[in-house]
């Protein structure tokens, strides 16, 4: 097995001093007009948006989360552009948490797992992995879980399990109340907890994280507290509303165990900043990587 995705994790954070995922969400009406490439071609175009912004973004970035959808939508080429970006990414040092909420059962689960999770050294080389974690939806229970947490055995990877999620209809079932008490997000939580019981390491954390919105900073801070050996992966902050203290709940006591993401308001910062958009994404990276860190003070 490869060195363990959360120790990998949590150790990227101490040597960066930082706490920020750049989520690539690239959505072609957005894309800048001084971008090369043809309007006919807007792979190509999408590849050299991605791949400027996790240079720009690096040097203050732990990860980056690639929105598969967005890439989905265009096809096969997208789908291409999508590999060589994260592989890029993983070239660069940047841990890559593909956000594509997979959700199935049995060998079309473990399709997934070997697609994304899998050894492929024909895509990326010495990479190996396409990426180094992925988001799911474990509404299907452990027959949908099993092939992706296997996967962290065997290769060190990881993966993210929506439990409480940033958006506002989220409550709708994720706050309904069981017949033992609990809310279906907290019953999530224990699952999660113990499906990735056998899966911590060095750092505390297991390899078995969730997905923990910003924009309800009481869920956060209580699912930090029910939750101490799982690493989350925090949406919500910057263009959906959550600040920076809204984030700081999904920290432990050393001002680890959680990475924020952001993406919106960096990726499309040129449209407020001057100069290229690779360094006005550089510079709100490097504010929002500031902002998380006194945060997690």
């Amino acid at each position: 097995m490869t060195e363990h995705f959360a120790d990998r994790l949590m150790d990227a954070v101490r040597r960066k001093g930082s706490r920020l995922c750049v989520g690539l969400d690239p959505r072609v009406d957005l894309l800048p007009p001084d971008l090369p490439g043809s309007a006919s071609d807007p792979a190509k175009r999408v590849e050299s948006f991605c791949l400027n912004l996790c240079l720009g973004t690096e040097p203050y970035a732990v990860a980056v989360k690639p929105q598969a959808a967005y890439f989905e939508a265009l096809g096969a080429e997208g789908m291409v552009c999508l590999e060589r970006v994260m592989c890029f990414a993983r070239e660069l040092g940047l841990l890559v948490i593909l956000d594509a909420k997979r959700n199935d059962i049995g060998s079309t689960a473990q399709a997934y797992a070997d697609a994304y999770l899998g050894a492929r050294p024909e895509v990326c080389g010495p990479c190996l992995q396409v990426a180094d974690a992925i988001t799911i939806n474990a509404y299907l229970g452990y027959d949908g879980v099993e092939p992706f947490v296997n996967k962290a055995h065997e290769h060190g990877t990881g993966l993210f399990i929506l439990v409480k999620t940033s958006n506002p209809g989220s409550g709708q079932l994720q706050d309904l109340r069981l017949e033992s008490g609990l809310t279906v997000y907290q019953h999530m939580a224990d699952l999660v907890a113990q499906w990735g019981q056998d899966l911590v390491g060095a750092s505390g954390y297991s390899s078995v994280g969730a997905v923990v919105g910003a924009t309800y900073p009481e869920q956060l801070k209580e699912l930090r507290a029910r939750l101490p050996q799982t690493p989350f992966l925090v949406p919500g902050y910057g263009h959906q509303g959550a600040s920076a203290a809204d984030v700081a709940a999904g920290f432990d006591k050393q001002g680890l165990g959680a990475i924020v993401n952001s993406a919106r308001g960096i990726i499309y910062a040129y449209r407020k900043r001057e100069g290229t958009f690779t360094q006005a994404a550089a510079e709100a990276a490097q504010e929002a990587r500031d902002e998380l860190n006194a945060a997690a003070q």
